[in-house]
């Protein structure tokens, strides 16, 4: 049994380790993909091979705020040599939050042959392990996508707004400064973006690096996890949660933790998070 697979996860195969990658980096059925929060990171020195998709430029539609249609995602695959075949393998810095936020968007066009590298672009330098400055070029593909379904893991303010009145549990991963409305936005970055600052009532706090193990950035074990999200937020699996944070970011990493090694099966990220909700007039806020 390997490592990941002794840590009682339900879906351990979402996961695999920096070892592995290392085996796979020739392997014609995978693509790794960097996705960070610094977009200079790429470019001085990534997993060879390895392609960037960044959440700003690649995932998002350029004008209004929401994600690429079904059209800018067949695009986007076949820019980066992508089949409906291929296996896509993201990682990224900050604790992979990045990565999942990019494996999150491309659940919503269904393309489940998707794993994390464990660790992410952390534990891959504190092994030093390769990285090369080389730009891959792969030959343009025929992907075909389907249409983008936002109903399973996507939350838009109107449910969420429902699913407060309905009194169901909701995660607020930021961290504790934001939650309490005394920061809109963590220490050391801009303090903008709202109007307002708190959490959604209900809301319970857990800040969502809590997953990850601060020495190397890998995931917890299932039973740490839910110590957590059950243990100390009462938390079930058949719970209905809908996790938020500042823009659905770090949102994504609680939900990739909640949906796949957890095993919860009705699980939604709010990406307009705080940015829509704090600047909403009428929606109702607690500090």
């Amino acid at each position: 049994m390997s490592e990941i697979a002794s840590r009682g996860y339900v879906n351990p195969d979402v996961l695999v380790s920096t070892e592995w990658v290392a085996a796979h980096l020739n392997d014609p059925s995978i693509r790794i993909i960097e996705s960070n929060e610094d977009p200079l990171l790429y470019p001085s020195g990534h997993i060879p091979g390895a392609v960037q998709v960044d959440w700003t430029n690649d995932l998002n539609d350029p004008l209004r705020r929401d994600y690429l249609d079904k059209g800018g995602f067949e695009a986007l695959m076949s820019r980066i040599g992508a089949t409906n075949d291929t296996t896509v393998v993201f990682y990224g810095d900050k604790n992979n939050w990045w990565a999942c936020y990019a494996f999150w968007v491309f659940q919503l066009f269904g393309h489940s042959k998707a794993k994390i590298v464990d660790g992410g672009r952390l534990k891959w330098e504190q092994e030093g392990r390769e990285l090369t400055r080389e730009v891959p070029s792969y030959p343009a593909t025929r992907y075909t996508a389907q249409e983008r379904d936002d109903s399973r893991i996507r939350a838009f303010r109107d449910q969420v707004l429902a699913h407060v009145n309905a009194g169901l549990p909701l995660v607020d991963v930021r961290s504790p400064d934001e939650y309490s409305g005394k920061l809109l936005h963590m220490a050391n970055y801009p303090q903008e973006g709202a109007l307002r600052g708190g959490h959604i009532p209900g809301a319970k706090s857990v800040p969502w690096a809590r997953a990850a193990n601060p020495e190397n950035g890998t995931f917890k074990d299932a039973a740490q996890l839910r110590a957590i999200y059950e243990g100390e937020m009462g938390l079930k699996a058949d719970d209905d949660v809908v996790a938020y944070c500042r823009i659905g970011e770090r949102s994504s990493h609680t939900w990739f933790v909640l949906t796949y090694l957890l095993g919860y099966k009705h699980v939604r990220n709010y990406d307009g998070s705080w940015t829509e909700w704090g600047n909403s007039v009428g929606v109702p806020i607690e500090k």
